[in-house]
């Protein structure tokens, strides 16, 4: 039933009376007349190691991992966990690797660093498309899939879904970084212990079905009547080989995906440029343990759904226009849940969409105000000016997503697809800068420029390659696979998505090393970043946490490979 009952409600409200009145006295325990927009935006000095890994898990746990990866789950099953087990390795490297450097030359944005490595042009180029790809991409998806998710549990208006989602997530970013950092602790308690009440559930209700209750007896049944579901490497002749391409998945283009967005992503690290390395280093590793939990919560229940589905529990749920769409499985699972713990669950959900709009509002507002306002409209606006224009920004990104989201064919894509689809078009090119933008001197500017415009146009090339020519002659490398197109008459060898990432990274590399060989020869370090050594060396407590992650990965792949 698409309802919510009054006990339900009633969880909802006192949900949303815990964030407003923790984010209220934050905002007045912590603000005064003389704040600075750094401590605005940044919260600087003042979140802790606890309440950055909570921000980044709330701000990238969204409608995007809870309604489209789990829609992913029951499509292709638990094989859509690399892009989270992935994220807990690359978190370890990010804190090792990156945060040192961001903080030690005191970059807080982005395009600061682009600037500061390279030039203004590229960082302008680049603050301009990072705004563009936060609202057209992020912002709309995130408010698109939190409001059919929603609107499928309550039976509330799906505009009105948008708006309300939009509305609740403006108050809390208008709070600033403290606000947004300090309530994102509640939101991921209420994240994880809804999700973990709806894994339970889920899980409990096929063992129920088929006659054997009990959560372990779940689990059993699930792995028995859904096999191919619990594999995480891809053969070839698998349908789904073409978005998770084998041991590509391992030692290709997936690195690349998550090393950009935990590593050179505004909307990700600004939660821990505002600490010292030691803080934000804790705060990153806290974030990685909870990392490994997140199929738990997002992908066994897609398993579930699918079962469910294929027993005929909700067989109408899922359809829509007459066809399957995956991306209501979440939803589907929660009205299946008993009074009260609906309410839990949907006030996880909310919670989820809730802080990752919070947080991509207010890098979208980061990057406009100190990068854009600041460097080129107004140089001599006050810190208080600064603050005023990063608030409204914050109310046209999301008036913006309102308006845009129903136009993007995200329903038509898959929301976790869409997503990355559409990101992967520049991240090769995007970390191919970063990457040797921090650790080779000689690195120059039209090197960068090369990465980032060459890499988006071959990126597209790639894309539409095999229109223009036959790829079946690619097939034996494993680097291609058998698609359709839409009309399914015509057959087309399509290069994998991950795949293709790594050859325009590696075309990327290689164009920026002829570039900056020939440019800079000598390697002037007029430009380079203050890097040492001994910025990468970590505490004992890290390393052990480290290699914990480590072996849990190792243990996980083994058993599910």
């Amino acid at each position: 039933m698409h309802t919510l009952s009054i006990g339900d409600w009633i969880v909802f409200v006192i949900y949303f009376i815990i964030v407003a009145s923790y984010g209220y006295w934050v905002y007045r325990r912590k603000h005064n007349a003389d704040a600075t927009s750094k401590d605005y935006f940044l919260a600087a000095g003042s979140l802790t190691w606890w309440a950055i890994g909570a921000s980044l898990i709330a701000s990238n746990i969204s409608a995007e991992q809870m309604v489209g990866m789990s829609g992913s789950g029951f499509a292709m099953g638990l094989a859509i966990s690399a892009y989270e087990w992935m994220a807990a390795a690359t978190l370890v490297i990010v804190a090792i690797f990156f945060i040192p450097v961001y903080l030690k030359n005191k970059i807080y944005t982005m395009p600061q660093f682009l600037n500061q490595r390279y030039n203004g042009t590229v960082a302008m180029i680049m603050a301009i498309f990072w705004l563009l790809l936060y609202i057209v991409v992020n912002l709309t998806s995130i408010l698109y899939l939190g409001a059919i998710a929603v609107h499928g549990i309550s039976g509330i208006r799906f505009d009105v879904c948008v708006v309300g989602l939009a509305v609740f997530a403006v108050i809390i970013t208008l709070g600033g970084m403290k606000v947004i950092g300090f309530t994102d602790v509640i939101q991921v308690f209420f994240l994880i212990l809804g999700g973990l009440v709806t894994t339970y559930i889920a899980v409990n209700e096929v063992a129920k079905h088929f006659g054997t209750p009990g959560f372990l007896n779940g689990l059993s049944l699930m792995k028995s009547h859904a096999e191919g579901h619990f594999q995480m490497i891809f053969q070839k002749d698998n349908e789904h080989y073409a978005d998770l391409p084998g041991l590509s998945v391992l030692i290709g283009g997936l690195w690349i995906t998550n090393l950009n967005y935990w590593g050179c992503n505004q909307y990700i690290t600004q939660r821990a440029l505002g600490a010292d390395l030691k803080t934000a280093r804790s705060g990153i590793l806290f974030a990685a343990f909870l990392k490994l939990l997140m199929p738990a919560i997002v992908v066994l229940p897609g398993i579930a759904a699918f079962i469910l589905y294929k027993e005929n529990v909700f067989h109408s749920q899922m359809m829509v226009n007459g066809e399957v769409n995956p991306d209501n499985a979440y939803p589907s699972l929660l009205n299946l849940l008993p009074p009260w713990f609906k309410g839990l669950s949907f006030a996880a959900l909310t919670a989820a969409v809730v802080a990752s709009l919070a947080g991509k509002a207010n890098s979208i507002a980061t990057i406009f105000t100190l990068d854009i306002y600041k460097k080129k409209l107004k140089p001599g606006a006050t810190d208080h000016q600064l603050v005023v224009v990063g608030k409204i920004a914050v109310v046209v990104a999301m008036i913006l997503g309102i308006i845009i989201a129903p136009f993007m064919g995200i329903d038509k894509k898959g929301g976790f697809q869409f997503i990355q689809e559409y990101t992967g078009f520049v991240s090769p090119g995007i970390f191919a800068m970063f990457i040797l933008g921090f650790f080779w001197k000689k690195t120059t500017s039209n090197a960068a420029l090369f990465a980032t415009i060459g890499g988006f146009i071959m990126s597209v090339i790639l894309k539409v390659l095999p229109k223009l020519m036959d790829l079946a002659f690619l097939k034996p490398t494993g680097f291609s696979t058998l698609v359709l197109q839409s009309d399914k008459k015509t057959q087309l060898y399509e290069i994998p998505f991950l795949d293709r990432m790594s050859i325009v990274f590696v075309i990327c590399l290689i164009g920026m090393y002829i570039i900056s060989i020939i440019e800079n020869p000598k390697g002037d370090r007029a430009n380079a970043l203050e890097v040492d050594t001994k910025m990468f060396k970590v505490s004992n407590g890290f390393a052990v946490g480290a290699l914990i992650i480590g072996g849990i990965l190792v243990a996980l792949y083994s058993i599910f490979w």
